[in-house]
């Protein structure tokens, strides 16, 4: 395994410790939005603070020039960072990121074949087919056994084995916001090409990031739609800092890959790393997650699609 591959699996093991550090940021917050509008700005001021020592701070100069829709790439953060929130607590680690890896390998898939948005095209063939249907076959058996799982850990007495006790547009967000993150990558990677700093991109994109999230959250404390958020007490884990700084090194390493290796194998790496380390959270309980057996079944999904990502990869 190269240097580029252990990285793409590295920073997508960071996507789940991202979600778990932001679930407990919630709880001390007291309002999803709130605490994603915190990691946020955190992970913006760390980025901004790097770019300031590498000297990147002038590349910002030229976000005039940059078109309008290379920003977009931001909005895909906050999407992602409160849907990690409000699923991790619903369905467990490694059933929400199957939901997040679905978006993910369905629409890199496309950026890849028809080569939009800037990714080089790769033309479909077999192995990168194969592969992603062993990819969303193992999605499928670990949302299942996940289900049955939670029965066995008496978490829902009441439910038959294999019943999906969450409702469908919970489902439809995760795939969603999954599809936003090869996205973001893409788009980052053309915000690249203006401002050559990459450092400087991945600021800009969580300025963004930030500063839609904020504006949600004047709106919906407008409407009464949340509550509002207070400053975390001592009794948050140090940990609960961390979804932020988890957040701005899977952006920055994704868009760097993308254009080296590729939307598809970048997503397969990337989703691989993720699920490995969701099997291990879910499975030992950690980060202060509920814990959720890894039965055979799902041992079985996750070697489906940690197979799946090797096939598209070395395709």
């Amino acid at each position: 395994m190269n240097i580029l591959s252990a990285t793409a699996l590295f920073v997508g093991g960071l996507l789940t410790v991202q979600a778990a550090a932001n679930l407990q940021l919630t709880r001390a917050v007291g309002s999803p939005y709130g605490a994603a509008t915190l990691q946020l700005w955190v992970a913006a001021g760390l980025l901004g603070l790097l770019a300031a020592l590498v000297g990147g701070l002038p590349a910002l100069t030229r976000v005039a020039d940059v078109p309008w829709w290379f920003l977009l790439g931001g909005l895909a953060s906050p999407l992602y960072i409160t849907s990690g929130i409000l699923l991790f607590s619903r369905v467990g680690a490694l059933a929400a990121g199957g939901l997040f890896v679905t978006g993910q390998v369905l629409t890199s898939a496309a950026l890849d074949t028809f080569g939009l948005l800037g990714v080089p095209r790769h033309p479909l063939d077999a192995g990168v087919i194969t592969g992603s249907l062993a990819v969303l076959a193992g999605i499928t058996v670990i949302v299942k056994g996940g289900q049955r799982a939670m029965v066995f850990a008496g978490r829902a007495p009441s439910a038959p084995p294999g019943a999906v006790a969450v409702a469908p547009g919970w489902l439809v967000l995760g795939v969603v916001a999954g599809a936003a993150l090869p996205v973001q990558g893409a788009l980052n990677a053309q915000l690249r090409t203006v401002l050559q700093q990459p450092i400087a991109v991945a600021l800009v994109s969580f300025l963004v990031a930030a500063l839609t999230i904020s504006v949600l959250l004047v709106v919906l404390l407008a409407l009464r739609r949340t509550d509002p958020p207070r400053w975390p007490s001592r009794a948050m884990p140090w940990w609960g800092w961390l979804g932020g700084l988890c957040a701005a090194a899977y952006v920055t390493g994704a868009f760097l890959l993308i254009p080296v290796i590729g939307a598809a194998v970048t997503v397969a790496l990337t989703v691989t790393g993720q699920q490995l380390a969701s099997a291990a959270i879910d499975a030992g309980g950690l980060l202060r997650l509920p814990r959720r057996p890894l039965t055979g079944v799902r041992a079985g999904g996750l070697a489906l699609l940690v197979a799946g990502s090797l096939v598209v990869q070395l395709t």
